[in-house]
């Protein structure tokens, strides 16, 4: 018998997959769009909206007693059994018609990540987890990277305005020292997917938002990787530095972003 996660999580593969199909039909339509500006750098078009609508309305039939934390229309309802929502993460890119970017859920219980489902429509690709029970690409299971070496690494990075930019190039100028390769390609939720499945090795943020990092959070634990504790304080609500790593790369990435002035992530969770 199904247990209740059981049944969250294959209804929340199935949400994930035809929100993403509806956000694919808007990215080839994407000229016609209006989109508004929400801050430097970070915009919004008619297509994140609808494809959240699509989310709230599909999950909240389902389990109507949820609540809900949606990057566009906000907090509503239960927060003890919450779906933590970002219809199209990698906006700028979608809007740009580069085809990086991706629908990114989360389900949190009791402040606890339990599922996670990262879906890349263009690449047909879902990645979705439950805590305790690994994580899988399109059905079949992935592992992060094991051993790595920082010589060998390509690491992901995203750009928050709270901390210097500066301090940004130094991490990347110490990484490249050290022999290693960075990423930075626009969308949280992707490259943590990337980390799950070892396609990189890490990924960092000084601070992001839980919609952006949460589901893709969930991936990398259960694929095996270390993460820092996002939810620790109110990272839930107001968003947390992020570390998420093969386990060999911790200390030197940490000590990498430490000597650069960025905050680093504490420890597991």
């Amino acid at each position: 018998m199904l247990s209740e996660l059981d049944t969250r999580h294959a209804v929340l593969q199935a949400a994930a997959r035809e929100a993403g199909q509806l956000a694919r039909r808007y990215f080839a339509a994407r000229h016609t769009l209006q989109t508004t500006q929400k801050g430097i750098q970070d915009l919004v078009s008619e297509a994140d909206r609808n494809v959240e609508a699509l989310l709230i309305e599909r999950l909240g039939r389902l389990f109507p007693t949820d609540g809900f934390l949606g990057e566009e229309s906000g907090a509503r309802g239960n927060r003890e059994q919450l779906w933590v929502i970002d219809p199209i993460d990698g906006t700028n890119n979608f809007l740009r018609g580069i085809r990086y970017w991706a629908v990114s859920v989360a389900y949190v219980r009791e402040g606890v990540a339990e599922l996670g489902v990262v879906y890349d429509p263009m690449a047909d690709e879902l990645y979705a987890a439950r805590r305790g029970f690994g994580a899988t690409r399109n059905g079949e299971p992935i592992r992060a990277s094991e051993g790595a070496e920082l010589s060998r690494a390509v690491i992901g990075f995203t750009y928050a305005r709270a901390h210097p930019a500066e301090y940004y190039a130094q991490a990347v100028r110490r990484l490249l020292a050290s022999e290693g390769e960075y990423r930075r390609l626009g969308s949280a939720a992707l490259m943590l997917a990337y980390v799950a499945e070892g396609r990189i090795d890490g990924f960092y943020g000084s601070h992001l938002n839980s919609w952006d990092v949460l589901a893709g959070l969930v991936l990398t634990r259960e694929a095996g990787a270390w993460s820092n504790d996002f939810l620790a304080g109110d990272g839930l609500w107001q968003g947390n530095t992020v570390l998420s790593c093969a386990t060999s790369l911790r200390g030197e990435l940490a000590r990498i972003i430490e000597e650069a002035g960025l905050p680093t992530a504490g420890p597991v969770r």
